[in-house]
């Protein structure tokens, strides 16, 4: 199914947000205080568009577009809270005005919880520069490691993490975090990604932390130098044996998915789209499976449901700019709905939408995280 020209796009600042909490009717009395607990770095991102190709050395390029936002850990805890979940997030912040303006942003324009977060004194925010062009990005960062034994223990996070329905974590081999652990075992669900092995090992017992999680979803090339598999869905396989939850993301083809528990399997294709900036659209697909998966969902519901949001989110520059809300979900559905000689079967696979996308919205606009630093705002 392909996005339709014309098809609403995420806003960066203005918008209205419909009112949708997919864990409606997954709520009880006694729950945890959040839905989603995370930790790590936020970065401040620069993100220059409009770019004809990559600089050249030498040279000065000049970009048709600037954007701003909060960046790193923040794409995700973004994404999540835009899809309605209580997000809850652990991390250093600058004492500068990058470091405010990244909190204002993730508090007052997402309404993230930061009761676990810190201030650094003396501590400058790291900073990543972005470049898009051609729909692909090249980025440079900078900054320090915070000086936790003022701050926060643990790396970042607390030594006992709130009490949460899930957390999401990024896998880095060879290291070990005691607080998955501890959350694990306080009933928490672990939801787990991993980045490139700069070792060259693709080791799965260099992931101690994998076996408390219920999901892992890596990409392709990932999952299978991690299984030596030489197919993206025998690895996903292969992966049950450690994991309960397997999801492979295979780029333009979607994504597989193995429960080990059940047997289920469930593939879906890619949405079609003119991607702009991959910036965050794992994040946000990781965050798509997330709400579908508390909220009770089938797998093929879930990798759906995570394909759509990040499809929408590539429509547009930037990490948390891009993160779309149920307003874009909502929009796209009934867009495609009016196409003419739409494919009844890709339309049926994302019928389950319906039952969450009431009419309303808010009365007044949603704060996204603002396009650049240094304007005032009328409240």
């Amino acid at each position: 199914m392909a996005v339709p020209p014309g098809a609403p796009h995420h806003t960066s600042a203005a918008g209205t947000e419909t009112l949708v909490d997919p864990l409606k009717s997954a709520r009880r009395a006694g729950d945890p205080p959040c839905d989603v607990y995370l930790t790590g770095t936020v970065f401040l991102d620069i993100i220059f568009t409009g770019l004809d190709s990559a600089p050249v050395r030498g040279t000065e390029s000049w970009a048709r577009g600037m954007g701003s936002s909060p960046g790193g850990v923040a794409n995700m805890a973004t994404a999540l809270a835009r899809l309605g979940l209580h997000t809850s997030l652990a991390a250093a912040f600058g004492d500068d005005h990058y470091g405010e303006y990244c909190w204002d942003a993730l508090e007052h324009g997402e309404g993230i919880d930061l009761s676990s977060s810190r201030t650094v004194p003396g501590w400058h925010s790291p900073v990543t520069v972005s470049m898009a062009y051609e729909g692909e990005r090249t980025m440079i960062s900078h900054g320090h490691e915070p000086p936790f034994d003022t701050a926060l223990p643990d790396g970042g996070a607390p030594s006992c993490p709130p009490r949460a329905r899930a957390a999401v974590v990024s896998l880095e081999p060879g290291a070990r975090a005691p607080w998955i652990a501890a959350a694990a075992a306080r009933g928490t669900r672990i939801f787990a990604d991993v980045g490139w092995d700069d070792s060259g090992r693709w080791d799965l017992a260099a992931l101690p932390d994998l076996a408390h999680c219920e999901a892992f979803l890596p990409n392709a090339q990932e999952a299978m130098r991690y299984t030596g598999t030489k197919c993206p869905r025998a690895a996903a396989h292969a992966l049950t044996a450690h994991v309960p939850v397997a999801v492979v993301t295979l780029g333009a083809e979607g994504a597989y998915a193995v429960d080990g528990r059940t047997g289920e399997t469930a593939s879906v294709p890619a949405i079609e789209v003119a991607a702009l900036d991959p910036t965050g659209a794992g994040d946000v697909f990781v965050a798509g499976f997330v709400t579908g998966t508390l909220a009770g969902w089938s797998l093929a519901d879930r990798i759906a449901f995570a394909g759509l949001t990040s499809a929408l989110s590539v429509q547009e520059f930037g990490g948390s700019l891009s993160a779309p809300g149920w307003s874009e979900v909502a929009a796209w559905w009934r867009r495609v709905c009016e196409v003419d000689e739409q494919d009844p079967v890709a339309l049926r696979r994302y019928a389950f939408l319906e039952a969450l996308l009431p009419e309303t919205s808010r009365p007044w606009p949603l704060r996204r995280a603002v396009p650049t630093i240094g304007f005032g705002r009328s409240l």
